[in-house]
């Protein structure tokens, strides 16, 4: 039987056309493209070279008919719409960009792991040690690896790929773990029971420091403790610097008769009870040697550091600062609890315009003479204008008195630095300590402010920034009362309101 070159053409072109779909399909179930899908995919390709070598001529005389002219017209114009398209397409997949509509900026990475991520210099592959591909977490990786070249992740199904598992060290199904080089690191969920941004930032930078710096908290004399987990406790902090990948202690001069050399910085939060002159020799030894510390000092407290805080150029006022603008109401916050919008140009306050933070009975802390180079010093925190200064808060009616009081913009803290023995001594001194306490650390900028101090002072200045954010609380708690007429609203006058429109219209039509 003659078969004619047309027909010819045509079912090779009809295999051709089925071997590419068959291989494409074939690579898109498997995921890796196969001997067997390959060759499918050649063969399709070749089998299509030669349907079209066959059939050229009527190729030709259909392009010639006038109907055929108007179709490859539009197959054309179809063709330049999807090309257009696939253009854009790929722009968006090269040059990444998302808009965040939230207040919080919650589906925007920090500040903090921008830093992070941007600043690695060797490679880290973060690994997901599970079946499905689809989760939270990828849509979290998305953005981390469009920040580094340096920053790998993949899905690896642990049954499938079992000496995977092995070299990583995971253990179970969804273990999530981030290695670079001979180094890995655990990448554990947090309190909400998935793994954040900041579960991933602090897994990365644990996994990329050489070595863990010292924090030292100062004990003995009523200071806030790490391990206290009320409200006026230090815990939430001790949790934040370990995740930032210092390593923090309590230590008592008295018992150590110094302050312990490992210690990269020094700590003194809210003491309650003076110093001895010898632990505050100490305290000024260790400044004097290059050292780095943060002193809180709270109203109606003297912790007998004034020598030390001459030294440095520094005056804390034995007074209240009050906020009489309003502006905590915000937060419900009285004039008692200043508000801070306005600070000093330090790399600690870099990025805070337009941020909040409060210090609930707070006292002023001021440059003594700010004609001095030396030490080099800023007011960091400044109040509104519409603040002052009161010695008694116990009065009746607390109100400015220009004899006594300081009229705002006032100073809550002061941070310096000089080249004590050619290493950089810092010094920070606060008129607060329950600004970083578990009770007020986690609301507006507080908590960035206290841990962007210990990083200025520990010399870790890559650190620096605004951290993670968590969703605001927007629940809407109702009484029954309104509970009950929420409901008549919804199921009762709404319908109600719609159908007797309904009527009206209708009768009006009819």
């Amino acid at each position: 039987m003659k078969v004619e070159r047309k027909e010819l053409a045509r079912f090779i072109w009809t295999l051709a056309a089925a071997m590419l779909i068959a291989g494409y399909l074939r690579y898109s179930i498997q995921g890796e493209l196969l001997p067997f899908s390959k060759g499918l995919l050649i063969a399709g390709g070749v089998l299509t070279i030669v349907a079209i070598v066959l059939g050229f001529r009527y190729i030709l005389e259909y392009c010639s008919k006038r109907s055929s002219k108007l179709g490859t017209n539009t197959a054309i114009l179809t063709v330049a719409v999807i090309a257009i398209l696939g253009l854009i397409n790929f722009a968006g997949f090269r040059h990444h960009k998302r808009i965040d509509l939230t207040n919080e900026k919650l589906f925007t990475l920090s500040d903090q792991t921008q830093k992070v991520v941007s600043g690695l210099k060797n490679d880290v592959t973060i690994v997901h040690f599970g079946k499905s591909s689809d989760t939270p977490l990828d849509d979290l990786m998305s953005e981390y690896t469009n920040l580094s070249p340096h920053l790998k992740f993949q899905n690896v199904d642990p049954q499938q790929k079992p000496d995977v598992a092995k070299q990583y060290g995971a253990t179970r199904m969804g273990d999530v773990i981030a290695a670079s080089g001979p180094r890995t690191e655990h990448i554990e969920s947090g309190s909400r029971g998935q793994i954040s941004e900041e579960d991933v930032t602090s897994a990365l930078l644990k996994l990329t420091r050489d070595k863990s710096k010292t924090v030292c908290f100062v004990t003995g004399h009523g200071e806030k403790s790490i391990s206290d987990t009320s409200g006026t406790g230090y815990s939430v902090a001790d949790q934040g610097l370990k995740k930032e990948t210092y390593a923090d202690k309590s230590v008592n001069l008295v018992s150590e008769n110094q302050v312990p050399s490992d210690c990269d910085v020094l700590v003194i939060a809210g003491p309650t009870q003076s110093y001895f002159p010898q632990e505050a020799a100490m305290i000024s030894k260790y400044l004097d040697a290059g050292g780095k510390a943060l002193i809180e000092v709270d109203p109606e407290t003297d912790p007998k550091l004034d020598d030390i805080f001459k030294v440095w150029n520094i005056n804390v006022g034995n007074n209240f600062a009050l906020d009489a603008s309003g502006v905590g109401r915000l937060i419900g916050a009285g004039p008692a609890i200043p508000l801070v919008t306005d600070y000093g140009a330090s790399p600690i306050t870099k990025g805070f315009d337009g941020s909040m933070t409060f210090f609930p009975l707070a006292r002023t802390v001021t440059l003594a003479d700010k004609s001095k180079s030396d030490p080099q010093a800023v007011e960091l925190l400044k109040t509104s204008p519409r603040s002052f200064t009161t010695t008694n808060l116990k009065a009746k009616e607390i109100k400015y008195d220009p004899k006594t009081d300081t009229l705002g913009p006032l100073s809550l803290a002061v941070a310096a630095n000089r080249n004590a023995a050619e290493k950089g001594a810092r010094l920070i001194v606060i008129g607060d300590s329950d600004y970083a306490a578990n009770q007020a650390i986690s609301q507006t900028r507080n908590g960035d402010l206290f841990y962007n101090m210990v990083d200025w002072l520990a010399q870790d200045e890559n650190l620096i920034s605004i951290r993670p954010k968590s969703p605001a609380n927007r629940r809407v708690n109702m009484t029954e009362g309104q509970a009950a007429a929420l409901k008549w609203i919804d199921l009762v006058f709404l319908p109600g309101l719609v159908i007797l429109s309904g009527v009206y219209i209708w009768w009006k039509r009819r």
